[in-house]
């Protein structure tokens, strides 16, 4: 697969007339057309809802879009909740899957009507003290244990994740709950990271679908919704093939069809949490070469650096990048393409076959749509850049401005000392 820039060499020559490099553009049209596809991969279950994970991307004005194709939002903190209230989301269309949760935030959630995905079983007694009287609608993260391993090889170690009961703790939760008086249940499991593989969620559902049928045989409980969470990836690397939501949803409704059907579940909702793949490859880093550098190899100094995007330093994660105007050049020299941090994992590329880069040069690095700006950080004192949104008809929307100094120092205005500062 030929990975293509969304936006051209001109385009870029003149958004940088108003907007300084480095800066993160999302893709409308491209966020769009994902989001139909997700609606109609799932339009055979009438309950269909995608929570999109804030955390992959937490900017209102991508989150709006969403909003119009009918998603939720899946929040983990007490300000991801606070946005998508903000935002108009109705109590039943956030959901709540948080771990080690504070109780204000637990406080907070109950308060807009979030759905509360409990990741522990002793969070039923701490939930309890703190709002006393349970909600009708809850949900229990499960965690299966052991690896997950598919028959393409694909496979992650639930076991070693914090997240998630038991299937024992499942079961009792459930119970407890019930007890409390809760009616409408759901589940909720994540077993695998960015799979690129159009059969994750059915092989997620056969095990989800046959628990939930387990389930109501032990407990009475008939699930409400099954939460298959995220997980479904991004084909970062050229030589991968991009998932098709449409095959994943036809594979999901056959696994639907083969277990909930036949055990009078046939009304279970599908939730999704799908962050990564619906902005993931619809954002793009926009950054220009500064320097050059020759020593025991060849490096190219751009002016952005791991707190724009800190995927590569932290899981050696790959990223696409193109040189825009060079597209189709000979990628005949190699180099590493390097950050200004204090810190010799600042790379966004070690060794990579690229065309000859020139000083002014813009680089564009592929998929940053979602845990890019999102995971930036101050370290060095760096600032984070703008986001902006290349609109369907061409033109481009500011919709994250670029920090500066007086937002690095604004927790600090209070004190004498950094006074004048800013």
């Amino acid at each position: 697969m030929k990975k293509q820039p969304f936006v051209t060499k001109e385009q870029i020559e003149e958004i940088v007339k108003t907007y300084p490099t480095p800066f993160h553009i999302y893709d409308e049209k491209g966020l769009r057309q994902k989001l139909a596809d997700v609606k109609e991969a799932f339009s055979w279950n009438k309950g269909f809802t995608e929570y999109f994970a804030v955390k992959a991307n937490p900017n209102p004005f991508l989150i709006n879009i969403m909003k119009e194709y009918g998603c939720g939002c899946d929040c983990s903190s007490y300000t991801e909740l606070m946005l998508a209230n903000k935002l108009g989301f109705e109590g039943k269309r956030i959901m709540f899957s948080s771990n080690d949760t504070p109780a204000e935030e637990y406080a907070y959630a109950n308060e807009i009507g979030a759905i509360i995905n409990l990741d522990d079983i002793t969070h039923i007694d701490f939930l309890k003290g703190i709002i006393g009287q349970f909600p009708d609608t809850m949900s229990l993260r499960y965690n299966p244990g052991g690896v997950f391993e598919m028959s393409n090889g694909i496979m992650d170690n639930p076991g070693d994740a914090k997240y998630g009961l038991t299937k024992a703790q499942l079961f009792e939760a459930y119970k407890r709950l019930k007890e409390e008086g809760v009616k409408n249940f759901g589940m909720h499991a994540f077993l695998a990271s960015n799979t690129v593989t159009n059969e994750y969620y059915a092989d997620l559902s056969k095990e989800l679908f046959a628990l939930a049928v387990e389930i109501k045989n032990t407990l009475g409980i008939s699930l409400s919704f099954i939460n298959l969470s995220g997980g479904v990836g991004v084909a970062y690397r050229p030589d991968q093939e991009e998932n098709s939501i449409i095959e994943i949803g036809k594979n999901v409704k056959r696994v639907y069809d083969e277990i909930l059907v036949p055990n009078g579940l046939g009304d279970v909702s599908i939730y999704t949490e799908m962050g990564r793949f619906i902005t993931g490859p619809h954002g793009a880093l926009v950054t220009k070469a500064i320097h050059r550098k020759n020593t025991y190899k060849n490096y190219i100094g751009v002016d952005a650096c791991a707190v724009n995007l800190m995927r590569p330093a932290m899981y050696g994660a790959y990223h696409h990048i193109n040189v825009l105007g060079k597209e189709d050049a000979v990628r005949d020299h190699i180099y590493d393409v390097t950050g200004s941090l204090c810190e010799n994992n600042d790379k966004f590329a070690i060794d990579r076959e690229l065309p000859e880069i020139e000083m002014g040069d813009y680089i564009y690095i592929h998929d940053t749509g979602a845990h890019g700006y999102a995971m930036g950080y101050n370290y060095n004192g760096k600032l984070k850049s703008a986001e902006l949104l290349l609109k369907e008809d061409g033109s481009v929307d500011l919709i994250r401005r670029a920090e500066t100094p007086k937002d690095y120092f604004a927790t600090l205005d209070c004190f004498d000392i950094v006074k004048g500062l800013c």
